[in-house]
């Protein structure tokens, strides 16, 4: 079964974006496209609920992806597990979508007898491995995640790791935002190399606003995507950004 190459942004906030589109109606825009947007929304330690933690689950349900929300203690492990998870989520859209045209548009992998459902998850779970991936990693840089951006370097690293060991042709890049000069800075560009990732650590500093929506359009247009600047405008003009959360 040929699945292509896998495309995935992974954004790293603590939410409370605060210029700029919409983030949400960004990520719809981007899933249209192909790509999967995943959120790891990081709280402060003693954070339990809040306006910008239903705008980071928003973003991953409106990118088709998963969202997790987490302390920073345990915030290596959980970069891993997403980038798995999304990875498996996608591939069973994949499977769901043979299995209709094979069998019928009301067959999915859980409407399949057990054993032939097991089955069907282990092809999956090895796709996961062997598949070809580009994996975009946004990681908010604004000035309220000052505290949490060494547990972030210390999870990129772990993750590097993680897919070097895969099986698959890996691609994967760093961008921060709020930039310099525009909405994202590059970290790391494209690259199979991920042992460079160390070197380029000293890049992630804290400050400024989350514009949040502006950042992950940037990241859109970094996987060679065309002609999307257009729709992106078309939709923005349709809805006003609402920010008050």
């Amino acid at each position: 079964m040929k699945t292509g190459r896998l495309k995935q942004i992974l954004l790293i906030t603590d939410g409370c974006s605060n210029q700029g589109e919409d983030p949400r109606l960004v990520a719809n825009i981007i899933r249209e496209q192909g790509i999967t947007v995943n959120v790891i929304g990081v709280l402060d330690q003693n954070e339990t609920e809040s306006d910008s933690l239903v705008e980071v689950e928003e973003i991953a349900s409106a990118g088709g992806g998963v969202c997790q929300i987490v302390y920073p203690q345990i915030l290596s492990q959980t970069v891993q597990a997403v980038t798995k998870q999304a990875m498996t989520q996608t591939l069973q859209g994949v499977v769901n979508q043979e299995l209709r045209q094979i069998l019928g548009e009301e067959q999915t992998i859980e409407e399949l007898p057990p054993d032939k459902r097991g089955e069907v998850m282990e092809v999956v779970e090895d796709m996961t491995e062997t598949c070809d991936m580009e994996l975009l990693v946004l990681v908010d840089t604004s000035a309220s995640m000052q505290k949490k951006l060494m547990t972030v370097k210390e999870a990129l690293i772990d993750l590097s790791i993680s897919m070097n060991s895969r099986i698959g042709d890996n691609k994967f890049a760093i961008y921060s935002f709020p930039g310099k000069k525009k909405a994202i800075d590059k970290v790391l560009d494209w690259s199979a190399k991920l042992n460079k990732l160390e070197t380029v650590f000293p890049k992630l500093t804290s400050g400024g606003i989350t514009p949040t929506g502006p950042a992950l359009k940037e990241a859109l247009h970094l996987f060679g995507q065309s002609g999307l600047l257009r729709s992106l405008r078309k939709n923005a003009e349709s809805e006003e950004a609402d920010f008050s959360f």
